[in-house]
């Protein structure tokens, strides 16, 4: 038994509103162990609707809709669905009854058009909506076929999935398996370098192990089917373990951590302090590092010295090796961290400077040219030089350089190398 997702809705094929409901259900499909192969995205045109459930037929067995629940004409899912299957739409009062009271509730009068809401399929069940004035329907209009539709509100919809349609799916008989899935994540290697180390594992079959790379970051999904989340997890965990042997310090964390909350769990772990001073990402890298609930008690603060007189003034940047050697360069990436660890008293200090474009570049120094400095507890100090290329725009190569120097503070915090 098969699942397929069809989200309706012409604003999604033209980007006016991200797609995240069909995230929400996918992940939800896999939890429950339904498979699913397909998702589709259909503007508000009742033909090409019906075109798409004729296909999803031929495929699939429990067709989930998202979108055109609404009380506007443009909001065709329900009565196209009966359409299609020549079924007549019928008036339910409760549903009338239930819009009344929310419209009541919130000081104002349903419209007539809201009227509209309360129309579903001869025989179809009514997927309660708690929160929205849209229902959904839980129908199956013919044999071995089940048609739920859902509004396309994100908060709507995730509600009356977990509220409604899971229960329903299981007493059904739909969930006979969990299909759990845990996500390794790396920082510093290309996806094909990643690829080639972990070959052997790749032909799979349960659990199966697949990379891909997203914004400079490489994952590796695995993922086991079995009977129970305790048993896919069982299958998924000696495979992590042989991985994680391989992947060394080029894996970061796995699942929901990040950069950030990695290196603070380190900096807690040790009773350390961080202070950053940052010129091209402008106040990036320590919006990053704050973003982490409790970074207050590792993170003193940061100094954003994007004109040389900050770096001077601030940051005890040379001015000779300002003049000499440039803004972006080695010299003053390792002054920058010295000075905002020095002026803020932290055990770490963390610098970035760099070309981040579109213009400003030259031949000597290109955009995508970045350096970052580190200064450690021991009084060390590092920098490292970083080409991203100019070709993904100015926010690729501020993301870039947070996140590299992030990971840089990660590998010398293991290491305790500055």
């Amino acid at each position: 038994m098969v699942a397929e997702i069809i989200c309706v809705g012409t604003e999604l094929l033209l980007g006016d509103i991200l797609n995240s409901n069909s995230q929400f259900l996918a992940k939800e499909l896999a939890s429950l162990g339904i498979p699913h192969y397909y998702q589709t995205v259909v503007g508000d045109n009742p033909e090409r609707i019906k075109k798409v459930i004729e296909i999803a037929l031929g495929r699939s067995q429990l067709l989930l809709f998202t979108g055109g629940l609404g009380p506007t004409p443009d909001d065709l899912t329900v009565e196209t669905i009966a359409d299609f299957f020549g079924v007549p739409l019928i008036e339910k009062p409760e549903i009338i009854a239930d819009i009344e009271q929310k419209f009541a509730q919130r000081g104002r009068i349903m419209t007539p058009s809201n009227r509209k809401q309360a129309l579903i399929p001869e025989g179809a069940d009514i997927l309660t909506n708690r929160t929205g004035s849209a229902p959904g329907i839980i129908w199956q209009p013919v044999a071995n076929v089940t048609v739920m539709t859902f509004p396309g509100v994100p908060a709507e919809m995730h509600l009356m999935w977990r509220e409604v349609a899971v229960p329903y799916l299981r007493n059904a008989g739909w969930c006979s398996a969990t299909i759990y899935s845990r996500t390794l994540k790396f920082w510093g290697i290309t996806e094909s370098a990643l690829a080639e180390n972990v070959d052997s594992f790749l032909n799979l079959t349960n659990p199966t192990v697949a990379p891909y790379a997203n914004h400079g970051e490489v994952k590796l999904r695995i993922s086991a089917r079995a009977e129970s989340e305790a048993a896919a997890k069982s299958l998924i965990d000696p495979i992590e373990q042989q991985l994680l042997q391989i992947a060394g310090l080029d894996c970061y964390g796995a699942d929901t951590d990040t950069l950030a909350s990695t290196v603070g769990k380190l900096l807690q772990l040790n009773g350390e302090t961080l202070s950053v001073a940052e010129s091209c990402t402008g106040g990036g890298l320590g919006a990053i590092v704050t973003g982490v609930p409790g970074s207050s008690s590792y993170f003193l603060g940061g100094i954003i010295a994007y004109d040389n007189r900050v770096k001077e003034a601030l940051l005890n940047v040379n001015p000779q090796d300002l003049a000499q050697f440039g803004a972006v360069s080695h010299q003053v990436a390792k002054q920058m961290a010295v000075g905002v660890r020095l002026g803020l008293n932290t055990d770490w200090g963390l610098s970035i400077t760099g070309v981040a474009g579109p213009g400003g570049g030259t031949d000597a120094k290109p955009v995508g040219l970045v350096y970052i400095g580190l200064a450690g507890p021991s009084g060390g100090v590092e920098s490292w030089e970083c080409r991203f290329g100019e070709g993904r725009g100015r926010d690729w190569i501020r993301n870039l350089s947070i996140s590299t120097a992030l990971d840089r503070l990660r590998r010398s915090l293991l290491l305790k190398n500055v």
